[in-house]
């Protein structure tokens, strides 16, 4: 989100600022987020696990391409089936070189509010409410139909706004080829920053007083003890399907007619 925005204000500090007020957060604490690097997965049981964390610089390649060599050491080596993220450029560059068949899904929440930073106060509620009808369309083409109207719509006064949309596309549409019971989780990276709600809670008390080892340490032990409330996937009997790579459309199994 920072990155999306730091091109229409002076400076990326500056940036932060005002993403902070908006969101509702101190720009000290923005900024940390900045420099963090979360990945959380979920398994064949539904059950969500806290896989890395680290500092670092989440618009970074490098920092992320390590995150995930990482995880392929510690056993991941088969391709997770789906991956689900911001717009953060250095994870995906670093995902495509590391678990090169992994599907992409932009997070909506996170889209939604980079789109209508670009749109004038005026225009936004309504723009908000056509963003909606895209990602809670019933069938993929229908989500193309709310697309294109929005487009149209918007583009003609807001070219930036759109050119934000449209560049992700695909992967903005990509919950569609899964199980419908599967969208609400796979369509906004957000679990995992209100999970981090607890751990920012902590260290904006503690600012200045730990060190960065101890800074992390800390931050792990929280998100470890939050992992304990975290629930499970809905539509679990799904799982074994989509890792078997059963075909779904429109978030229905699909099957193929015999020849």
């Amino acid at each position: 989100m920072v990155l999306d925005n730091e091109g229409q204000h002076g400076s990326r500090w500056q940036a932060i600022t005002s993403i902070a007020a908006k969101i509702g957060c101190s720009a000290n604490t923005l900024n940390d987020w900045v420099k963090k690097a979360e990945v959380v997965g979920a398994d064949e049981y539904g059950r969500k696990e806290l896989l890395a964390m680290t500092d670092g610089f989440r618009e970074s390649t490098q920092s992320w391409r390590e995150v995930l060599l990482d995880l392929k050491r510690r056993g991941l080596t088969q391709d997770p089936k789906l991956a689900i993220g911001d717009g953060a450029l250095g994870f995906w560059t670093a995902l495509r070189e590391v678990f090169p068949t992994t599907q992409e899904q932009r997070c909506w929440l996170h889209k939604t509010m980079n789109v209508l930073n670009a749109l004038p106060k005026s225009a936004q509620a309504r723009a908000k409410g056509h963003l909606h009808d895209i990602w809670q369309a019933g069938t993929k083409a229908e989500a193309n139909v709310a697309f294109n109207f929005f487009v149209e719509t918007y583009g003609v006064k807001w070219d930036k706004a759109v050119a934000k949309l449209v560049k992700d596309r695909d992967a903005l549409l990509t919950l569609y080829d899964y199980p419908a019971e599967h969208w609400k989780h796979i369509r906004t990276s957000n679990p995992i920053e209100s999970t981090f709600a607890t751990v920012r809670h902590r260290t904006r008390r503690t600012k200045g007083c730990l060190s960065r080892k101890t800074g992390l340490a800390m931050a792990f032990r929280l998100m470890m003890s939050a992992q304990k409330k975290w629930r499970r996937l809905d539509g679990r009997n799904r799982l074994p399907e989509v890792i078997s790579g059963v075909e779904f459309r429109d978030g229905v199994r699909h099957i193929q007619a015999a020849a």
